[in-house]
């Protein structure tokens, strides 16, 4: 995906896999033109900040608190600078009728913040779907596989099952935009998070399967190697 999408924006960019993930992208042979680095505390953010200054051009760095709905707008208007749109980015009717349905915020508050800040995929003139047309791509869990977690009881796999089912309603509603949604198990990457114990083999391999996704994969729950989830 660095190598061809114009613009990325990462939530939880100041560490773990999102920090890995901001390196990769912008320190690859064909670096994202723009990335939109997200976290929700803009202190103590070292790591960030001096990949901010080494690449002042690609990375802005943007406060988003997702638990906050007015964080969340406030964050989105910014986005809607940067990314050249007018306005305030805000959600159309379709955003209000789904929040009806799901009492839920962070990610349904942003995903449909968001959504209307994406470049029209339709409009590009590029067949199919890609993560270098139009793409929102989830981070998940293999702890959200209902089929294979039978013990462990946390708020953890209810939270992944929820951002899991919340792509999965979205693929339907922004299909006629050809707008690709894709869930992604990552596995265990060494970040400042997993641990030193494993190769970065599994992160290389998340933004190899990301640049692989087409529309026959919009939806699906895969992991970092592009192979089905059981859901």
């Amino acid at each position: 995906m660095a190598a061809k999408a114009c613009s990325v924006l990462i939530t939880g960019a100041n560490r773990g896999l999102g920090l890995e993930m901001v390196k990769q992208m912008v320190e690859s042979p064909c670096p994202v033109r723009q990335l939109l680095a997200c976290c929700r505390d803009l202190d103590g953010l070292r790591s960030l900040r001096d990949l901010a200054k080494k690449h002042p051009n690609v990375i802005t760095v943007i406060c988003l608190d997702a638990t906050d709905p007015c964080s969340i707008k406030e964050s989105a208007k910014q986005v809607g600078s940067l990314v050249g749109k007018a306005g305030h980015g805000g959600a159309d009717s379709r955003h209000h009728d789904i929040q009806n349905v799901f009492n839920t915020e962070g990610m349904i508050h942003f995903c449909f913040l968001c959504l209307p800040l994406c470049p029209c995929a339709t409009a590009s003139g590029k067949p199919g779907m890609s993560c270098s047309k139009a793409a929102v791509v989830s981070i998940s869990s293999t702890v959200a596989s209902m089929a294979t977690v039978k013990e462990m009881y946390s708020f953890f796999p209810m939270a992944s099952d929820g951002l899991n089912m919340l792509a999965l309603c979205a693929t339907e509603e922004f299909r006629k935009d050809e707008i690709l949604f894709a869930i992604l198990h990552p596995g265990w990457v060494r970040t400042d998070m997993g641990g030193e114990g494993v190769s970065l083999t599994e992160s290389v391999g998340l933004l190899r399967a990301m640049d692989s996704l087409t529309e026959k994969q919009t939806g699906a729950f895969l992991d970092y190697e592009g192979k089905v989830m059981p859901w």
